[in-house]
C-alpha cells in the first residue's frame, strides 16, 4: 500500500487493519472478551473432560458474601493506593531533580530501597514494626500506606524517566519564551511526558491492584484473604479461586481501557 493511502473501510479493516497499527479501545476491548470467554470454556473443559474434576459450586456460593466483602475491601484499599501512589511518585520524581542535593539523596535512596526489597518483606517491616510503633491499628490505612509507599517509588521513577525524555531544547525554547519553571513543566515537560510514561503507568497501577493480595499474610480482609478462607472451608480450591481470577480481571481492564483511550488523545506527530 502507497504511503499516505487511505486504510480500507468495512469489517476488514476492523479486525485486520487499523489507522495507524493501532486497535481502538473499544475494539481491543472486545478481543479480549472474547480471548477471557475462549480461554475460560478451554479451562473448564480440560479439567471436566481430560482431568475429570467434579464441579461443586454449593459450598462456595454459600459464602458470596464474604467474595464481596473481601472483593470491596480490595476495591478501597487499590483505589486509595493509586491515588496516594501516584502523588508519592509525582513527588519522587521531582525531589529527584531538586537542586537541593540531600532531597535528591532521599529520594533516589527511597526510591533505590523500595525497588531492591521485596513487597512482603516491606509490609511485614512496615506493619509489625514501623506502624505498631507509631500506634497506627487500622488494618485498611494500613494497606494503602503499604501499597502506595512500594508503588509510588516504581511511578517516580516511570515519571522521572518520562521528564528526563524530553529533549533540552524544549526546555530551552520555554525559557526563551519566559515561562517560568513551573510554566515549563505545566505546558511544555508534561504534556510530552506523559504520552512517554502512559502504557508502564497503566501496567502499574495494575500491578497495585494485584499486588494487594500480598496484604493476606498481615490478615487484612482484603479479596485474597477471604478466598483463601473459604477454600480451606469448603475443599472447593478451583471453585474459589476461579471467582478470585474474575474479580481481579474486572479491576484492572478497565485500568487497561482508560490507558488505551488516554494514549489515543495524547498521539500526536512529533
Amino acid at each position: 500500500m502507497i504511503v499516505g493511502e487511505s486504510q480500507p473501510r468495512g469489517w476488514r479493516s476492523n479486525w485486520f487493519a487499523t489507522r495507524g497499527g493501532q486497535v481502538p479501545p473499544a475494539l481491543w476491548a472486545l478481543h479480549l472478551a472474547l480471548a477471557v470467554v475462549v480461554g475460560s470454556g478451554l479451562l473448564v473443559w480440560v479439567f471436566t473432560t481430560l482431568a475429570h474434576y467434579r464441579w461443586d459450586w454449593a459450598p462456595v456460593w454459600e459464602y458470596r458474601e464474604k467474595f464481596l466483602r473481601g472483593w470491596a475491601m480490595t476495591v478501597a484499599i487499590a483505589s486509595a493506593a493509586l491515588v496516594l501512589s501516584t502523588l508519592i511518585g509525582i513527588s519522587a520524581a521531582l525531589l529527584q531533580r531538586a537542586p537541593f542535593l540531600p532531597l535528591r539523596a532521599a529520594a533516589k535512596v527511597y526510591v533505590e530501597v523500595i525497588r531492591g526489597t521485596p513487597l512482603i518483606v516491606q509490609a511485614l517491616v512496615l506493619y509489625f514494626g514501623v506502624f505498631q510503633a507509631f500506634g497506627l491499628q487500622s488494618p485498611f490505612l494500613s494497606g494503602v500506606l503499604i501499597l502506595s509507599i512500594f508503588s509510588g517509588a516504581y511511578i517516580g521513577e516511570m515519571i522521572r524517566a518520562g521528564i528526563e525524555g524530553v529533549g533540552r531544547s524544549q526546555r530551552e525554547a520555554a525559557a526563551a519564551v519566559g515561562f517560568t519553571r513551573i510554566q515549563t513543566y505545566r505546558f511544555v515537560i508534561f504534556p510530552q511526558a506523559i504520552r512517554q510514561i502512559l502504557p508502564p503507568l497503566a501496567g502499574q497501577f495494575a500491578s497495585l491492584i494485584k499486588d494487594s493480595s500480598i496484604l493476606s499474610v498481615i490478615a487484612i480482609g482484603e479479596f485474597t484473604l477471604n478466598v483463601r478462607e473459604v477454600s480451606a472451608l469448603t475443599y472447593s480450591a478451583f471453585e474459589s479461586y476461579l471467582p478470585l481470577a474474575a474479580g481481579y480481571f474486572a479491576l484492572t481492564l478497565p485500568i487497561s481501557m482508560v490507558a488505551r483511550m488516554l494514549e489515543e488523545k495524547f498521539r500526536y506527530e512529533t
